[in-house]
C-alpha cells in the first residue's frame, strides 16, 4: 500500500475503493466518506456511471479495478451478482487481493463464501446488503438512516461489518450464510410485488380516464402498506411514501431501461 493509504490507517480512517459506479456504490462511498473514511477511487466504465461517480464523489479519481484494489484497505464490490464470482476469482488469479484487506460485497443472495478466493489470499470477507432501492442520488444518503442492512461475516469480524453499517446510518441485521438465498427471495418478492401492484393499479385507473393515477392511489397505498408493516411488527411508523416512491413511482426506472439489469431492487451496476 502507498504512503497515503498507510496514513489513513494511522489516523483511524480506511482507504476506500469502490468497484462499480451503479446506483449503490457511489452512495455507500459517500456515506462512508461522511463518516470520515478516505475515498481512494472508484471504477466506472460507461458515461452514465462516470457522471454518477462525479456527482456523488466529485473528488474521487476514476481508476482501473486492479489499481483500485491495490491501493485500498476497504474494497466495496458494488457489481451485479452475476458478475461477482468471476470478478473475485479473477482478481485472485492475478494476485491482486492483499492480506488484511477488507472486501465487502453488496449482493443479496451471496454470503461470504463467494469471497473465498479473496479470503484465501488473506483478505477479510464481508457481505453487506442494504434492504433499500437506490436512486443513485444524494436523496439516498438521508434514506439510508431509515434502512436495515443484511450482514454476513465470519464471527470474529462480524463487528467490523456491523460498525460499517452503523457508520452509514443504517441498522445491521445478521443473516446466516445458509439463509442468504431465502433472504434474497424475500427482498425480490417484496419489491417485485410492490412494483407490479402499483403499475397494474395505476394502469387500470389511467385506462378509465383518471388523471395522475399515482397521486390518486398514494393515500390508499401508504395506509395499506403502513398497516401491513405494523401487523408484521414494524417497530415505528415508517415513511411509506418514500418506500413506495422508491419501489413503484411512475418515474422510477423500469425494466429494460439503460442500466437496469432487471433486478434493480438491490443493485444496478455497469
Amino acid at each position: 500500500m502507498n504512503d497515503s493509504t498507510r496514513s489513513t490507517r494511522r489516523s483511524g480512517r480506511l482507504g476506500l475503493g469502490i468497484v462499480g459506479a451503479g446506483r449503490v456504490g457511489p452512495v455507500l462511498g459517500a456515506a462512508l466518506a461522511g463518516a470520515g473514511h478516505a475515498i481512494v477511487g472508484i471504477s466506472a466504465v460507461s458515461a452514465e456511471s462516470r457522471e454518477r461517480a462525479h456527482a456523488m464523489l466529485p473528488q474521487a479519481p476514476i481508476l482501473d479495478v486492479p489499481t483500485l484494489v491495490e491501493r485500498s484497505e476497504l474494497v466495496i464490490l458494488a457489481v451485479p451478482d452475476r458478475e461477482l464470482p468471476g470478478l473475485v476469482s479473477g482478481l485472485a488469479a492475478t494476485g491482486t487481493w492483499q492480506p488484511g484487506q477488507l472486501v465487502l460485497h453488496t449482493a443479496p443472495a451471496y454470503g461470504v463464501e463467494v469471497l473465498r478466493p479473496a479470503a484465501e489470499a488473506g483478505a477479510i470477507p464481508l457481505a453487506v446488503h442494504p434492504a433499500f432501492e437506490f436512486t443513485g442520488t444524494s436523496l439516498d444518503l438521508t434514506r439510508l438512516a431509515e434502512s436495515w442492512f443484511a450482514v454476513t461475516a465470519p464471527t470474529p469480524v462480524l463487528p467490523i461489518a456491523q460498525a460499517l453499517v452503523v457508520e452509514m446510518g443504517g441498522e445491521p441485521v445478521v443473516i446466516a450464510e445458509a439463509d442468504r438465498p431465502a433472504y434474497a427471495e424475500a427482498i425480490a418478492t417484496a419489491t417485485a410485488f410492490s412494483r407490479s401492484i402499483v403499475e397494474q393499479s395505476t394502469g387500470i385507473l389511467a385506462g378509465i380516464g383518471v388523471e395522475n393515477p399515482g397521486s390518486f392511489l398514494s393515500s390508499l397505498l401508504r395506509s395499506a402498506v403502513d398497516n401491513a408493516l405494523t401487523r408484521a411488527g414494524a417497530p415505528t411508523a415508517l415513511d411509506v411514501g418514500d418506500v413506495l416512491e422508491a419501489l413503484g413511482a411512475e418515474d422510477a426506472p423500469r425494466e429494460g431501461d439503460p442500466g437496469d439489469d432487471g433486478r434493480g431492487w438491490y443493485l444496478r451496476g455497469e
